[in-house]
């Protein structure tokens, strides 16, 4: 008979201790420690590994496989994951509730014409066939399991022998192994590693969903993302169509590329050019917009910058973002104030990045600082003008990487002019169709625009 115990896990951390403690030595969290009940191990895992098995080689002598890697028929996931899947890695997906993280891998499991073991645990038979008929897609090769056991799991994993598992979601399996209940530390822990043994011994790709917490990060112990391969983010606000997927950690790709989907009834649809679905298209003068040639990974696209600039009603003006980092906003409008002489302080800024995307591109200072100043003026900049470049604090235009695939995509979008920085080394504008026009202060940005 196992021997039960209890002990203390850290639930930020996973740290272990026999008595609980206000500060987990582990990650320095306060009250994070919770008690659990926990079963000696009486016997090894199905998949554990003999040690006589694994013998030490040189470099030069392990052989490399001919297809490490599978493309899958979604294109941006296949950007995400660095061209592919890598047979024998384990993938966490995280999202927000509603995201579409099931709808998402349910997709992808009934598109692919190889054999997929798709495990509920959430859901039931009928309301997973329910969903692949809106999706409107039929697969033979995938099958679908409701089963929250693991052990259960992996019996049924050895006589379908699928090449990918999608997990949905990794909180709601349990271990007999392990007492405690399912989505606790330890039982994500166990459930993770022993799915991690398995992708690695049977090389076999397992997709994991995540849930997250309140603050956005994944639940669960901070070991999970240490011990998958790669860690996916779905974002998106359910309150607009589309959704955004990022790498936050990828051991056999980049960590900066993006994938976009747009929701549907029937599902998510790829989203190829991103240019023309974030930039709006209006014959209307408007104050208070520019657009911007950002850069997510090495996919260029524009995006529209929306800014409002008002009267503050009270004492103290309201500096609001969204999609874009507020302490920038701030910053910037301090340089226009102080190096320009744009008398800011006393009025209300509210700045808006179009589609409920986020960007952290340092590219769209100027097209941010030329919005706020065209909602002041209360004049609209003229069509065909788009902007990329930094703002530094003393005013000047600074250069930004990439600037020629940005000017491609501008070009490409049927816009007449750019306005980039003049201190770029080597750059040839004559190979360009477009008006390129190079300054070094933002107040001659303002005369070439607003003259």
């Amino acid at each position: 008979m196992s021997k039960t115990k209890s002990a203390f896990f850290c639930q930020d951390c996973g740290h272990e201790s026999p008595k609980w403690l206000g500060k987990c030595p582990g990650c320095h969290s306060w009250n994070t420690l919770i008690e659990e009940i926990k079963v000696k191990k009486s016997s090894s895992s199905p998949f554990s590994r003999k040690a006589s098995e694994a013998n030490p080689k040189q470099l030069n002598e392990i052989q490399e496989k001919d297809n490490p890697k599978f493309s899958l028929n979604d294109s941006e996931l296949n950007r995400v994951l660095g061209g592919g899947v890598v047979q024998g890695s384990l993938i966490l997906i995280g999202g927000d509730p509603g995201i579409g993280k099931s709808t998402l891998m349910l997709q992808l499991a009934i598109k692919e014409n190889i054999k997929i073991l798709y495990v509920s645990g959430e859901e039931s038979e009928q309301q997973i066939k329910m969903r692949a008929e809106r999706i409107g897609i039929e697969n033979q090769s995938c099958f679908i399991l409701t089963e929250t056991n693991l052990d259960a799991i992996l019996n049924h994993t050895s006589s379908i022998e699928p090449k990918l598992i999608v997990i949905d979601s990794i909180q709601t399996l349990h271990s007999n192994q392990i007492e405690s209940a399912p989505g606790s530390v330890s039982q994500v822990r166990e459930c993770t590693s022993q799915l991690l043994r398995l992708a690695k011994e049977k090389n076999i790709a397992i997709l994991l969903i995540g849930h997250i917490t309140k603050d956005g990060s994944i639940a669960g112990p901070k070991v999970l993302e240490h011990m998958v391969d790669t860690v996916l983010q779905f974002e998106g606000d359910r309150n607009h169509m589309y959704r955004l997927l990022r790498t936050s950690k990828n051991r056999f790709g980049s960590t900066n590329e993006i994938g976009i989907y747009e929701m549907q009834n029937n599902g998510l649809r790829i989203v190829e050019n991103p240019s023309e679905i974030l930039v709006t298209n209006s014959d209307s003068d408007l104050s208070g917009v520019a657009i911007s040639a950002t850069l997510e990974g090495l996919r260029p696209f524009l995006i529209e910058i929306q800014a409002l600039v008002s009267s503050a009603v009270y004492g103290t003006p309201q500096r609001s973002s969204t999609g874009y980092d507020s302490k920038r906003l701030n910053m910037l409008l301090a340089v226009l104030e102080k190096r320009c002489g744009f008398k800011l302080g006393a009025k209300d800024v509210f700045l808006n990045i179009a589609g409920g995307i986020k960007v952290d591109d340092p590219g769209i200072d100027l097209a941010v600082s030329m919005a706020v100043l065209s909602s002041n003026a209360n004049l609209a900049i003229p069509e065909g003008i788009a902007f990329s470049a930094e703002v530094g604090l003393s005013g000047e235009i600074r250069p930004v990487n990439r600037i020629d695939q940005r000017i491609s995509e501008v070009e490409k979008l049927g816009f007449k002019k750019i306005i980039i920085s003049n201190n770029i080394k080597g750059f040839d504008s004559k190979k360009y169709g477009i008006e390129i026009v190079q300054c070094s202060k933002i107040d001659e940005v303002v005369r070439n625009v607003f003259s």
